[in-house]
């Protein structure tokens, strides 16, 4: 058989020229038994819409969702309290502070393991004449030390 024609409106199918008639004609064709092996892959395109209308929901399909679901759950409104609102800026600050407390702790304890000096590097203690902005100029510090010599106040 020759199947020239219906290749003809396949061409024309694809090119999006064919009227409503013509489709009507594929649909009508593709859905028979007795389809050329060079045609079958088109046959699941044209026949999808007439197997899809075979799968409708029913009458009933509502009172059966209905009695999966059973009774209609009622749900409760949460209050939400300012305190609630404001825990997480809470925490937030107290992780802060416990960085910043933890921070400042450890950096006097590094400080004051500095401040033991090894035998071997004896060194004269260095004196600071600069001015000093917490104890005016009339005062000396020793810094190695950590003692403060009063220089001379009457001049």
């Amino acid at each position: 058989m020759d199947y020239k024609y219906i290749e003809q409106l396949l061409e024309r199918y694809w090119n999006s020229q064919t009227t409503l008639e013509e489709e009507a004609i594929l649909k009508a064709f593709f859905c028979q038994d007795d389809i050329p092996a060079s045609l079958l892959p088109y046959k699941p395109l044209f026949t999808y819409a007439k197997a899809e209308e075979e799968n409708v929901l029913g009458d009933d399909f509502d009172a059966r969702m209905e009695a999966l679901i059973g009774e209609p759950v009622t749900v409760k409104a949460k209050v939400v309290t300012l305190r609630q609102r404001m825990m997480p800026l809470f925490k937030a600050a107290a992780v802060v502070a416990i960085i910043l407390t933890l921070g400042n702790a450890s950096q006097m304890a590094f400080n004051e393991e500095g401040d033991e000096m090894p035998a071997a590097v004896a060194v004269t203690p260095k004196v600071h004449n600069g001015p000093s902005v917490a104890m005016g100029d009339s005062v000396k510090m020793d810094t190695l030390k950590k003692t403060v010599a009063v220089s001379a106040i009457l001049k």
